[in-house]
This record gives C-alpha cells, sequence and structure tokens, in this order.
C-alpha cells in the first residue's frame, strides 16, 4: 500500500485506489493513515467526524464506515486472501489501526529526509543538506489533504504539516545562502514573503539575497515594509536581529557578504546579540 497525504488524499493497493468519495470515511482514511501502525481511538475518530456534538448512531456509523473502507481494501487486495483487510485495518480494544510500515505514507518519508538533511546542515555540508531538503519538499503535491474535509484533530495535523514544510523551506533557503545562491531564490522569496506578510525569518532572508545580489536599495525597501506593517498591524517594532541586519546594511558590512563560515546560523540569526 502506498497512502499520499501530502497533498490530495491517495491511497491505492496493487495499484487500485481505496480512497472513498464520500466525506466522512476519507477523514477516517485520512487520520489512520497519519499514525500507521497506531490505535486510534474511538473516542478521537469520532471527535474529528462529528466534532463534540455526537449523533446517537455515532458508534453504529463509525463501524459502518470502517466496514465501507475495509470493503474497499479488500476489493483491492484481491480474492483468495482471507481476512487479510481485517489485518491491514485492524480492530483492537478502544480503537483502530491501519497496519502498513511507516514508510508506505509519504510523511514520513518527508520527516525522514528532513532529519537527515539537517543532521547535514549540522555538520556543515550545505549542499548536501540544500539537496536533501528539497528532495523532502520534492514529496509535497499541494496543500496537505487539500481535498479531505478536515475537522479538528486533522485540522491540527495539517496545520503541523505545512508549518513544517515552511520551516524546511526556510532551512533549504538559508543552506542554500550559504552556498552563494543568493540571485536564485530571490523570486522565491518574493512570493514567500507576500504569502507571510508578517515572517520575519523570510523576510530577513530576503534582505539577505537581494543585497548580496548588488540590491541594497530593494534589500531597505522589504525591512521598511515590513517594520511599518508590524507597527500599523501588531504596535511592535521588527525583532532586534533584524534591527541589527538592516543597520550592517546602511554600513555596508563586510560581514554580510560571508557566505559561509563556522556559525551554522540561520539567516535571520546573522546578527543575534
Amino acid at each position: 500500500m502506498k497512502i499520499q497525504v501530502l497533498g490530495p488524499l491517495s491511497a491505492a493497493v496493487n495499484g487500485m485506489s481505496i480512497v472513498p468519495t464520500a466525506a466522512k470515511p476519507r477523514q477516517i482514511l485520512a487520520l489512520l493513515a497519519l499514525y500507521p501502525g497506531r490505535v486510534v481511538p474511538v473516542p478521537t475518530l469520532m471527535e474529528e467526524v462529528w466534532g463534540t456534538e455526537l449523533p446517537q448512531s455515532s458508534l453504529t456509523t463509525l463501524q459502518t464506515y470502517i466496514l465501507q473502507l475495509r470493503r474497499r481494501l479488500g476489493t483491492a487486495m484481491g480474492p483468495g486472501v482471507p481476512g487479510a483487510a481485517k489485518d491491514v485495518l485492524a480492530t483492537r480494544h478502544g480503537g483502530y489501526l491501519l497496519q502498513v510500515p511507516s514508510d508506505a505514507v509519504d510523511v514520513h518519508e518527508y520527516e525522514r529526509l528532513v532529519a537527515e538533511a539537517q543532521q547535514a546542515a549540522d555538520e556543515g555540508e550545505d549542499e548536501r543538506a540544500s539537496a536533501g531538503y528539497r528532495e523532502a519538499l520534492g514529496l509535497w503535491e499541494g496543500s496537505a489533504l487539500v481535498d479531505v474535509r478536515v475537522g479538528p484533530i486533522l485540522a491540527i495535523e495539517v496545520m503541523r504539516l505545512e508549518e513544517s514544510r515552511l520551516v524546511t523551506r526556510e532551512r533549504r533557503i538559508d543552506a542554500d545562502l550559504r552556498l552563494g545562491r543568493h540571485v536564485e531564490v530571490i523570486a522565491e522569496l518574493t512570493d514567500l514573503i507576500a504569502r507571510h506578510p508578517q515572517h520575519e525569518g523570510l523576510h530577513s532572508q530576503a534582505m539577505v539575497a537581494l543585497y548580496r545580489s548588488g540590491r541594497q536599495a530593494t534589500a531597505l525597501d522589504v525591512y521598511q515594509r515590513l517594520r511599518r506593517r508590524l507597527i500599523e498591524e501588531l504596535g511592535v517594532e521588527p525583532a532586534p536581529q533584524l534591527q541589527r541586519l538592516h543597520q550592517a546594511m546602511l554600513a555596508v558590512d563586510p560581514r554580510l557578504d560571508v557566505l559561509s563560515g563556522p556559525r551554522r546560523s540561520s539567516t535571520f540569526d546573522l546578527y543575534a546579540a
């Protein structure tokens, strides 16, 4: 079985999709897929599907959804495999679990690749780190579970995954900046700061990329626009790191031109106290 949650929900056995068309069974399959080999308690499944106001028939209806998923599994697995669907989508005391290897689900492959890339970054191997982050991000085919109606449990999981995706992009860009790829990341950062207009880390990366590309005035303008937005919307000044980065650009600090060095910090922390 191969399951994808980093984008539209996809789950296939022997090349045949087992993803139901109905919204609630899709939610159940998605939630089980996020925890392969782990029991998801019945109350958790119910909260995801119905929230806190459970219908009287919720337990019976949940069992019906599980049976529907097992039928789809059984059809895809083919005849002559007695009990196989029940073994894959198994009932346990108090809940259900999807008995598949964790690497059958793309999110676990993504997390493994990110961890390997982070280790490479920690060891100062920026080329390997950048390639590893890029490979991990390449598993994404859109927003997580973009075609699944999410309840309170899946909403938290989707938020966590999207935050992880953004952090991974930041770390990949940090590695690229240390490798001197400032021109190559400008377009990506322009899009990112438009999508995340209060994200100071992304703005610091955009400022450095522009400055190192000979566009000091544009880099300073990025800072001023962020500062105005933070003051108008939140009533706060940019973080001290960003203020010091701005002052360094005004002073044409030669340290800004250093692409690599013994400090494996993020771009945002170039001028940390």
